[in-house]
């Protein structure tokens, strides 16, 4: 946020961005919660719809199912605007200050200065007196109730399924309406693999032009202890073609070509000599064309390569169809015949 705001990001309309990289925090290491771990987030500034919300709890959704993760569920909660917050904060002390003596030693520390917080307590010892307080879903006026609602209508009509999660306010003060997190209960009590919300008033705060706001940011480290736990592998990527390459003499037309067709889009591993004494026997490139996963083999072979040409040959199964299946394909226009290699 405050990239954007510095660069004035926002000057043309509303941007959809991603981060990824280290990150570091001050707490006692942990299973899942380390000194030093990697994130990635997504973000979209400058849209105030439920609808945003919605396209990146279906983002996040997508990466699981990507990844093979099933064991996880999805909560969510509305923290209204400031003015609501502000009409339960008082119901919220009001209802704390009965029960002071069943509160912990932190409860009483955040009474006065984010009573909120008090309900997201992991004390056992508290569950009956959190979840008789307040509910901030009851404070809630028309516009931030409609937010909510249109944001559930979208994640049933995508058949997201979803737990509304009353004592869910998340770590930091600066959300408003939309919070929601995406917990596992393989992770031991660090649960929470993803997780964000709505912040229309953060950039405003920290000098930026107001601009409402909305992203999430999974740790790495957690959902690659989930992918173990659920004894799931993630498959290495496979490429759209193989290239065969017989003679080290092809091998500048064949890297312009593989480049022409990596522009556009088609993803093509090459055959690389594992010694000094050239690029390996056919049979021997084929096995690793088979081996590789791709769809198709492209050789560039002398006679394919006098007449202009390159032999682009179906793999099926991880066995070559016969000579017949070929086709020559011309050099000279590679991106008329690059759709036909893409999976």
């Amino acid at each position: 946020v405050r990239a954007v705001t510095e660069h004035n990001l926002l000057y043309d309309g509303g941007k959809r961005l991603y981060y990824m990289g280290p990150m570091f925090r001050r707490e006692r290491p942990q299973r899942g919660r380390f000194r030093q771990f990697h994130q990635i987030g997504a973000e979209a500034l400058g849209f105030a719809g439920p609808e945003v919300d919605a396209e990146l709890i279906l983002l996040a959704a997508a990466l699981w199912k990507e990844l093979g993760l099933s064991d996880w569920r999805l909560e969510i909660n509305s923290l209204g605007q400031p003015e609501e917050r502000a009409q339960h904060r008082t119901q919220l002390i009001a209802h704390f200050e009965q029960h002071a003596d069943e509160m912990d030693e932190e409860a009483h520390r955040r009474l006065h200065s984010n009573p909120l917080r008090i309900l997201d307590t992991k004390n056992p010892a508290m569950k009956a007196v959190v979840e008789s307080a307040p509910r901030l879903i009851d404070f809630l006026g028309p516009q931030s109730l409609a937010h909510f609602d249109g944001l559930k209508a979208i994640l049933d009509a995508n058949s997201v399924p979803w737990t509304l999660n009353h004592r869910l306010v998340r770590g930091l003060d600066y959300y408003n309406l939309t919070v929601f997190e995406f917990v596992t209960d393989r992770l031991g009590a660090q649960g929470t693999i993803c997780a964000g919300g709505r912040y229309d008033y953060l950039i405003e705060r920290i000098g930026g032009k107001a601009a409402p706001a909305v992203g999430w940011a999974l740790g790495v480290e957690r959902v690659l202890e989930l992918v173990k736990e659920q004894g799931e592998a993630i498959a290495p990527p496979v490429p759209d073609a193989y290239a065969v390459i017989p003679e080290a003499s092809a091998l500048p037309v064949a890297l312009r070509t593989l480049q022409a067709l990596r522009a556009a889009g088609v993803s093509v591993q090459m055959h690389a000599g594992v010694s000094a004494e050239g690029m390996g026997s056919m049979k021997s490139q084929f096995k690793r064309a088979d081996g590789s996963g791709a769809s198709f083999a492209l050789i560039f072979g002398a006679t394919e390569l006098a007449q202009g040409s390159v032999a682009v040959k179906p793999l099926r199964g991880g066995k070559a169809e016969g000579a017949q299946a070929q086709t020559l394909q011309s050099l000279n226009d590679v991106t008329a015949w690059a759709h036909t290699l893409r999976g």
